[in-house]
């Protein structure tokens, strides 16, 4: 690791339809081989289809779904003399975006449905309103930090 100075964080160009830097993330994320006109593509008509299941906003289901994935604490691996502890700390707010977009988007993969489009979609609807996946993953890391509470006072 390099001792000098820590890295710059790249900025992120909002996308061209909603103008929200959280969508490009988003789509970076779901983009595979670099294919991004086709991340696009799978994303917007998911927002489409959420659209026209539901009464509202396909980018409002986004966020909501996104803001309910969002962990609070995790656990991370500490060694003191000799044993492995899990150290429940709480998530940096960058990281806590980064997570939910990350789980929800491997919900999706792993969901039943046809096309990727309304997997995407089911698992944005589900995790809007509490249940899905995601959700269940938030809940499992939530669970295990609460357990290891014992060891907090291991804490760097």
């Amino acid at each position: 690791m390099a001792r000098r100075r820590g890295t710059k964080k790249r900025e992120v160009l909002p996308d061209p339809i909603y103008r929200d830097t959280l969508v490009t993330k988003f789509i970076n994320s779901l983009m595979y081989s670099g294919k991004k006109s086709v991340a696009e593509g799978i994303f917007y008509k998911t927002l489409n289809l959420i659209k026209e299941r539901g009464s509202e906003e396909g980018i409002e289901v986004f966020k909501k779904a996104i803001e309910n994935v969002k962990p609070v604490l995790e656990v991370k691996s500490r060694r003191v003399g000799g044993a492995t502890y899990q150290v429940p700390t709480e998530v940096r707010a960058a990281r806590r975006q980064a997570l939910s977009i990350k789980w929800i988007i491997t919900a999706s993969r792993s969901r039943k449905e046809r096309t990727m489009v309304e997997r995407l979609a089911g698992e944005l609807m589900d995790a809007a309103s509490n249940k899905g996946a995601s959700i269940k993953k938030r809940e499992d890391t939530h669970k295990m930090a609460e357990a290891n509470r014992a060891f907090a006072h291991f804490r760097w």
